[in-house]
Order: structure tokens, then sequence, then C-alpha cells
């Protein structure tokens, strides 16, 4: 694992998987999000991880068109790098959830490594009432849904987004995941330094051991030498535990409402900028350095910010 002497932090504004029912303050509408996107950046997140949703409905949405109502003003507002999503809302075509980076040819995307369970039913379950017909039914559709990441899907992502310079969060959520994109990287398909935003507590996928961190960064090790720089992620409430144990391993560390929705137990975070805020205090009290975004496109060898479709 390469250490880099500076800790990347990305934001996950607003994600796919929480509902606005959820939280009152999950981002939906384009100035909600460019509003919080900005403010984590100046909280201290060097890279913006960026969903689109429906502003009537909060519902998950991949139209490019919503795309360019808040990463324009996002870029103007902010020096942070770019990092759009292709796993897009469960349950959307390959097209649909490649549309927005396609568009937007950003420095960097997101690349889920494989298919699996995904399970979010029980997320809502502290709703008494949903806000918007659409909610329950997304969320207890996925007890029998496959989140679909073939061979033949990755590879045409890899390419296509490739193809336009666009660098890779690659996202593992489980151990096989990290073979699948060594598979990828033996063709030719990615290239390194590969950025493993590494994923706990999604049922499903793996667990959120700290056991299991440490055995991902082993198997990765094996794989990718020094060529990879790690990231970790963790669900709901296993998000700051974890992400403090990979910032003290020399890894990276991502947050965001995506993630979770608080800020500590029983606390619903205000914005996403109180997590970030969070996480780099918790950082700095362990006398670590965090990465300004010129400082992260260096470390991930980005194609800069002059070079992208908004």
């Amino acid at each position: 694992m390469r250490r880099s002497k500076k800790v990347i932090i990305t934001c996950a504004v607003t994600g796919s998987i929480h509902t606005p029912s959820m939280s009152p303050y999950l981002p939906v509408t384009p100035d909600e999000i460019a509003r919080d996107a900005v403010a984590a950046a100046e909280a201290g997140a060097s890279m913006l991880h960026l969903h689109a949703r429906d502003p009537e409905t909060g519902k998950p949405d991949q139209n490019p068109a919503l795309f360019a109502q808040f990463l324009p003003r996002i870029k103007q507002q902010s020096d942070a790098i770019i990092n759009i999503t292709t796993g897009g809302g469960l349950g959307m075509s390959l097209d649909e959830r490649l549309a927005a980076a396609k568009w937007a040819r950003p420095e960097v995307a997101s690349m889920n490594m494989g298919s699996l369970n995904f399970n979010i039913s029980n997320a809502g379950g502290r709703v008494e009432t949903f806000k918007h017909a659409w909610e329950k039914p997304y969320l207890e559709m996925t007890k029998d849904f496959i989140l679909s990441n073939t061979f033949a899907q990755i590879e045409r992502g890899l390419k296509e987004l490739g193809d336009l310079g666009t660098r890779f969060e690659f996202e593992c959520y489980d151990v096989g995941h990290l073979y699948n994109l060594a598979h990828f990287a033996d063709r030719g398909l990615a290239r390194p330094p590969f950025f493993l935003q590494c994923i706990f507590g999604i049922l499903g996928g793996i667990g959120a051991d700290p056991e299991n961190l440490l055995h991902m960064r082993t198997i990765a090790d094996r794989l990718f030498g020094n060529d990879y720089y790690l990231s970790v992620l963790a669900a709901g409430r296993h998000q700051m535990p974890f992400v403090t144990m990979s910032a003290i391993l020399g890894g990276n560390v991502r947050v965001g409402l995506e993630d979770s929705l608080y800020a500590g137990r029983g606390k619903l975070a205000t914005s996403n900028a109180e997590q970030v805020a969070k996480i780099r205090r918790i950082i700095e009290e362990l006398s670590l350095e965090i990465a300004s975004p010129t400082e992260a496109r260096e470390i991930l060898q980005t194609k800069g910010p002059h070079d992208v479709g908004f």
C-alpha cells in the first residue's frame, strides 16, 4: 500500500440508499446538493462523490440534466475533485448508470467491482410515515435484489470512461472484488495507482469487523503491492470507527450522508460538512495532515479540473 503523507477526505454527499423520510438534512434538490458539497469542501473534503435526485420526490436519478444544475456551481465555488457515481440508483440499467459520468467526463468516477446481494430493506425501520410513495417499495425490493456489476459491465465502464481520461474510485464490497480488479489490471484495463474504496457493513457485502479491514488490506497488498492507495467507508454506525482505523493504518477516508445519516449516537448530522469536520478533527488529533485538492490530484494522478465536461 502506498502511504501518502496526507489523508484524502472524500465526502459522499447524497447517494441513492437513504430516502428523504429518513432525515430532513439529506440533500435532494440541485441547490441543496451544491450547497452541501461546497460546504463539505470548505470543511476539508478534497473529493466530492456525487449522485443526483429528482428534486420533487428525492428519488435517485442519473439524468445528466440534473447533474448540469449543480456540477458547474460546485466547480466554480470549490477546487475539490468531482467524483461521479456509476452505481446510480438501485435497479437502473447500465446505460442509465453511466450516462452522467459520460456527459461530465469527471476527473474521477466510482466503479463497483462485482455483483452482490445489496439488502437495505431495514434502512427505513425508524420511519413511521414515508413522505413519498416510492420510498418504502424501493427499500423493500432489496430483499430480492442483486446489484449487478458483471465482468462485461465493468469492462464497458472502464473502457468508456477510461477513454475520457477519467480515473476511478474502485468500490470493493468484498474480498473477491479485489481479485476482480486484479483481473482488469492484468488485462491493462485498469492502471495504477489504484484508489481502493473498501466498503464495510452493507448487508450482502463484507461485515464491519475490524479484522475484515485488516484482511482486505493484506489481500490488496498481495495483489497490488505498492500500486494502490487504501480508502475506507462504512455504513451507518460503523462509519467513524472504520474510517479512523483507515487513517491510523495509513489510508484515506470517506464520510458523507450517503454512507451514514448520523454525527454520533442518536444524533442526525445536520450537513455533510458536519461529518467532514468531525473526521478532520479526529485525523488532526492523530497528528496526521489533510490533503488539499491539489495534493489529492497529485496523489491520484487525475487529469485536472480543466479537462472535464462541465
